[in-house]
C-alpha cells in the first residue's frame, strides 16, 4: 500500500515537472519569437514570461564566451543589432532548460536624414558593372565586377578612359577595393580570394583567402589603421591590414528602428564609414565605433533616373572628393557629385 502510495506521488511529481518544463519551454518559444520582431535599446529591462520566472531558481543568458545573469540591456554584453543567445533555465525541479533566442538592439536616437545638392555630373562608362570606388586627387579607382567582365581600372574623373586596366581570370568577380599607402586591395565575390596590386602599376604583388568570418566579399575600405569590410550582412568586419585574412573586430549595424543588412560598397571618410544598402538607394553615415547609423542619404530620384528600368542597375559607388560626396552605380553612364546640406 505505501509502495503503491509512493509510486503515485512520484508519478505524479514527474508528471507535474513535465507539465511545468511543457509550458516554460513553450512559454520560452514564444517569447523569442516575439523578440525577433521586437527591438530594445540599452538600459531597458527584459521581463520573461510569468511562466519561466514562477518556476525558474537562476536565469542566465549566454553569449557563447561570456554570460550574465542580469536581465539588463547591458552594452558590457550586447551589441547593436541582432545578438544570439542562449537562455539558460535551472528550474526549482533541479532541471536545466536551453533556449536559443535572438535579441535586437536599437539606437535610441533616430538617424537624421541628411540633404544634398548635385553640384556636378561627370561621364561614367556604362558597360561597367561597378562594385568598388573611391577617389584620391582626380584619379578614379574602380573595380568592376561579373564573371568574364571583371577588372580594377583606374581613370581621371571627368574621362571615362582607363589610364591602367587589369583584367580578372574569367572565373572571377571582382568586389570592392581600397587604396593603403601605395597598394591596392581587392576583394572577390564567392571567390574566397583578395588580392593585393601595386597602385601605379596594378601588377599584383600578392593574395590572400577572405576570413572565414566573412560568408562573402562586398565592400571594402580603410580607416587608416584597418581595412574593413562587408559580406551582405549587417555586420563591418575591421581586418588586420597586415594580414587581411584576420578579422580584429566585428560591429553590427543598426538604427533606431531597422537593422541594416545588405551592407555593401563602402567609403571612410572624417570619422565614418559610408555605406550604401544593396537594392536600396539609400546611403548609411555609420559610427564605426558603436555602429550606429546617425544618418542617411535618400538618393531615390537619382537612382531612378540612372537604373533605366533594370532592378540590377542599382546605386552601388561612393566616394568623396573634399567634403562632397560622388554617387554612381552599375552601369550607370553618370557620376554624381553632391553638396551635403547637412
Amino acid at each position: 500500500m505505501k509502495r503503491n502510495l509512493l509510486v503515485c506521488l512520484t508519478s505524479m511529481i514527474m508528471l507535474m515537472s513535465c507539465n511545468d518544463k511543457d509550458k516554460m519551454l513553450t512559454s520560452l518559444k514564444g517569447y523569442n519569437d516575439a523578440m525577433e520582431s521586437k527591438g530594445y535599446h540599452f538600459g531597458d529591462q527584459l521581463v520573461l514570461p510569468k511562466e519561466i520566472t514562477d518556476h525558474a531558481e537562476t536565469i542566465t543568458i549566454s553569449f557563447g564566451d561570456k554570460e550574465t545573469s542580469g536581465l539588463k540591456i547591458d552594452p558590457n554584453f550586447f551589441a547593436l543589432g541582432d545578438n544570439k543567445v542562449t537562455f539558460v533555465i535551472k528550474t526549482k525541479n533541479g532541471e536545466t532548460l536551453n533556449q536559443d533566442a535572438t535579441i535586437n538592439v536599437f539606437t535610441k536616437a533616430l538617424e537624421k536624414n541628411i540633404g544634398y545638392e548635385i553640384v556636378s555630373e561627370y561621364p561614367h562608362d556604362p558597360n561597367n558593372f561597378i562594385e568598388g570606388f573611391l577617389l584620391e586627387g582626380t584619379t578614379v579607382y574602380e573595380s568592376d565586377g561579373l564573371a568574364g567582365s571583371s577588372q580594377l581600372i583606374k581613370y581621371t574623373l571627368g574621362e571615362t578612359k582607363p589610364l591602367v586596366t587589369e583584367k580578372q581570370a574569367n572565373n572571377i568577380f571582382s568586389e570592392g577595393c581600397a587604396i593603403v599607402g601605395d597598394k591596392v586591395y581587392q576583394l572577390t565575390y564567392q571567390n574566397r580570394l583578395g588580392f593585393v596590386y601595386d597602385k601605379n602599376t596594378f601588377k599584383r604583388l600578392s593574395e590572400f583567402p577572405l576570413p572565414n568570418a566573412l560568408a562573402e566579399g562586398w565592400g571594402l575600405t580603410y580607416d587608416g589603421k584597418n581595412l574593413v569590410a562587408t559580406d551582405g550582412s549587417n555586420h563591418l568586419y575591421f581586418l588586420d591590414v597586415n594580414d587581411p585574412s584576420k578579422v580584429v573586430k566585428t560591429v553590427s549595424v543598426a538604427g533606431n528602428k531597422e537593422i541594416y543588412d545588405k551592407l555593401n560598397e563602402l567609403e571612410y571618410h572624417n570619422g565614418f564609414i559610408y555605406s550604401n544598402v544593396w537594392f536600396k538607394p539609400v546611403v548609411l553615415k555609420i559610427n564605426p565605433n558603436t555602429g550606429e547609423v546617425v544618418g542617411k542619404f535618400d538618393f531615390t530620384e537619382i537612382a531612378e533616373k540612372n537604373m533605366e528600368g533594370n532592378e540590377e542597375h542599382v546605386l552601388n559607388g561612393i566616394a568623396f572628393k573634399g567634403d562632397n560626396m560622388l554617387v554612381t552605380g552599375k552601369n550607370w553612364s553618370k557620376i554624381f557629385e553632391v553638396a551635403i546640406k547637412n
